[in-house]
């Protein structure tokens, strides 16, 4: 390869001559550096040095006029104000789309658009006494609507002032309110103030629950304007005022002025009306049967916002702080509840569902429903420590069965728990009666002997309560002093199985055991289905059906349900229960009841105490009322040592003594009281002839009396009248 040289150009270019192969065409050393010659030279780069060590003068642009920079700012600006307008067209559209999303999203959980019509009150049951009288009231306690223009100008003018000042301004939603609880609930760190508007909190009480969510605050805010655009203020604010709930099961104003004030909304005073609104906020706190301190604290809070938006005066609001009308009248908080509670159970099996409002025509004496529940009450107030008994029930019945007193326990506001009715119990010896009722069907009399001795059952050993044994005894002291061992006796010869079928018979429902412990009553039952059990003894023998309702109507009259008459017929032959009545007499007349005294009255029953003292019981009854106690603890624990002849006792004196005032003595089936009492003059007049003397009745080391011994004449009557004689005459 050869090269050529052009000293005019400057520049050497290749010459392909030729070349024998590429390998040639390589560049060698001496070709390289001639080509690093002719290359151009750059100027070496220029070191920066500070100012002052730079003593060549620097080039300076020159400098833009005053014009051209305003020029350039003002672009600046409209850029950046483009920038915004985009970004904020962007956001805004965006939000836009949220909320229309948001909407529809709440809007597709809200009721079927069929639904939101203005729902029917929800139905009241009033329940009233075998006088009339109202005793309770179940479901929403609400009166009558009442119109916004027959209520005193101050009423809704209350509620404007302190829930919704802003009322007749806003849509429905009230932003400033909003934002004003807002900043409040800030200050506060916590909720101190709401910012629903009435409308807000008429839809939430229309149509939504009181849950606290944000999905129901949406709904919430959606039916608001909805009601708005429906309905006009007046309207709004009149279905406010009748549906809003003011504690005490009272919902409108008309039920809470009667509810509280015991008068009509449509007169009620400024200072009336000042709480009715106060209690808006916390019903349940500020309810002035439970808090009057505080609902009257309230109520001076919004007399002072009605004063603030000029609604009232200053002298107004002073005068009504200074001198409140209240007149609030008790709460129907008492044991009454407990039968109220019952009602409420059946009303489904005796009408289906309720859906108007309906009064319930009970067959409970008020007057005998106050003393049972003083009787259980202060009875054990004043013996409940002693005997370590925290709990009692009494249920009283008619001889046809209907219930004229019930206390489901001593105090309802702290427990709803009916031990009445719910509860089941072991009734220990308040079950003989239906062994011994098993004995007389099978041929035995109330004369009839039977050995009290020890007795070994598949190796269970029933004891009686004093561990002590009388040898040969009647059924009738036998009955009368609650000997355990003849009742197994008695049960085994007649057989478990008849005994349970004997209790069956007479109203108990409860499932029975039919084993050899059944005449001591181990198996459970509840006081209302061993009361009503009872009954056949005192009305000769016929069977009933415990019962309460005996009417239901609508409150425009129309009968919804009316009792039929028991069919249950002749559950115990006359002449038996006679004797039964004569055996069970002798249980308050020298027995383990002996406490139990009725002056001029025939009385007959049965004490019951379960094992370990767990249970306490006393069913007595005479030919015009049929009651029994029960008393005892809600865990099952002992008592100390409390029996049937005791404490029960003592209840059921004390009521049954009230119960019989200023009403006629009637004997008990099968005693007539003339040839009774005839009985008693014709034996205390032979008392001069000449006594056969027997032992008489002796005390166990436990403190029970022995068998019955009566010392009478041989000719004078014996049984009862013999024990009459014997008391006449200091025997």
């Amino acid at each position: 390869m050869a090269w050529g040289r052009k000293k005019s150009s400057g520049r050497r270019e290749p010459q392909f001559g030729l070349a024998a192969s590429l390998a040639e065409l390589r560049l060698g050393p001496r070709d390289r550096i001639a080509a690093a010659d002719e290359a151009p030279k750059k100027p070496p780069p220029k070191r920066k040095t500070d100012d002052t060590d730079d003593d060549t003068p620097r080039e300076r642009k020159p400098r833009a006029s005053r014009a051209g920079r305003k020029r350039r700012s003002r672009g600046r600006a409209r850029s950046g104000l483009y920038r915004l307008f985009y970004w904020g067209a962007v956001l805004g559209l965006w939000a836009v789309i949220a909320l229309v999303g948001v909407i529809v999203w709440v809007g597709a959980h809200l009721p079927a658009i069929q639904a939101l019509e203005i729902p029917k009150r929800p139905p009241t049951i009033e329940i009233v006494g075998l006088d009339g009288s109202v005793l309770a009231t179940r479901g929403e306690m609400a009166g009558a609507n009442v119109s916004l223009k027959d209520l005193p100008l101050y009423l809704p003018k209350a509620f404007i002032a302190i829930e919704d000042r802003r009322f007749y301004s806003h849509y429905g939603v009230d932003p400033l309110g909003i934002a004003r609880a807002a900043v409040a609930n800030i200050l506060h760190r916590g909720v101190s103030q709401g910012g629903s508007t009435l409308t807000q909190q008429l839809a939430k009480n229309l149509f939504l629950t009181q849950e606290r969510t944000l999905q129901r605050k949406l709904q919430e805010v959606e039916l608001a304007l909805w009601l708005e655009r429906k309905h006009s203020k007046s309207e709004i604010l009149e279905l406010y005022l009748n549906r809003v709930y003011f504690g005490s099961g009272a919902y409108g104003v008309e039920a809470a002025a009667q509810r509280y004030f015991g008068k009509s909304a449509k007169n009620v005073t400024l200072a009336e009306a000042a709480m009715l609104a106060g209690l808006v906020k916390s019903p349940s706190r500020l309810a002035p049967n439970r808090n009057p301190e505080g609902a009257e604290k309230r109520a001076e809070t919004v007399l002072t916002a009605m004063a603030e938006a000029k609604f009232i005066t200053d002298a107004q609001a002073r005068a009504s702080i200074g001198h409140p009308s209240y007149n609030v009248k008790a709460a129907g908080a008492g044991t009454i509840n407990y039968v109220a509670d019952w009602i409420g159970e059946v009303l489904d099996d005796l009408i289906g569902q309720i859906d108007q409002n309906i009064v319930v025509e009970t067959s409970i004496d008020p007057k005998l429903q106050s003393v049972a529940e003083a009787s259980v009450i202060d009875e054990l107030a004043a013996k409940s420590v002693k005997f370590n008994v925290s709990q009692g029930a009494l249920v009283a019945m008619s001889p046809d069965g209907a219930v004229r007193a019930m206390v489901g326990g001593r105090n309802y506001a702290e427990s709803q728990y009916n031990r009445a009715v719910t509860a089941k119990r072991q009734p220990g010896s308040a079950f003989k009666p239906f062994v011994y009722l098993t004995a007389i069907e099978a041929g035995l009399t109330p004369e009839t002997i039977r050995q009290d001795a020890p007795l070994d059952v598949k190796g269970w050993r029933p004891e009686n309560y004093g561990h002590e044994y009388f040898g040969a005894v009647t059924l009738t002291q036998a009955l009368a002093l609650s000997l355990n061992t003849v009742a197994v006796r008695l049960g085994l010869e007649v057989g478990p199985k008849n005994v349970v079928r004997t209790a069956h018979r007479l109203g108990i429902s409860s499932k029975l055991d039919a084993n050899a412990s059944i005449a001591l009553g181990t198996s459970e039952v509840s006081l209302t289905e061993l009361v009503g059990a009872y009954v056949p003894f005192a009305n000769g023998g016929q069977g009933v059906a415990p019962h309460v309702v005996n009417k239901i109507r609508t409150t425009e009259g129309k009968v919804l349900y009316a009792r039929p008459a028991d069919q249950l017929g002749q559950v115990i032959e006359p002449r038996n229960a006679a004797m039964m009545n004569t055996m069970m007499q002798e249980t308050l007349l020298s027995g383990t009841a002996r406490k139990a005294e009725i002056p001029g009255w025939m009385a007959a029953g049965k004490t019951g105490t379960s094992q370990d003292f767990r249970d306490a019981w006393f069913i007595g009854y005479t030919a015009n009322l049929v009651t029994g106690v029960w008393l005892g603890n809600d865990d099952n624990s002992p008592t100390k040592k409390a029996t049937g002849g005791g404490l029960p006792v003592e209840v059921w004196t004390r009521f049954m003594r009230s119960a019989h005032q200023g009403v006629a003595a009637v004997a008990l089936p099968g005693s007539q009281a003339g040839g009774f009492f005839s009985n008693v003059v014709q034996a205390a007049s032979q008392a001069s002839a000449p006594a056969v003397s027997t032992p008489s009745p002796a005390t166990s080391p436990a403190g029970r009396p022995a068998p019955m011994r009566t010392s009478v004449r041989p000719e004078a009557a014996s049984g009862l009248d013999g024990w009459l004689v014997d008391r006449l005459f200091g025997r």
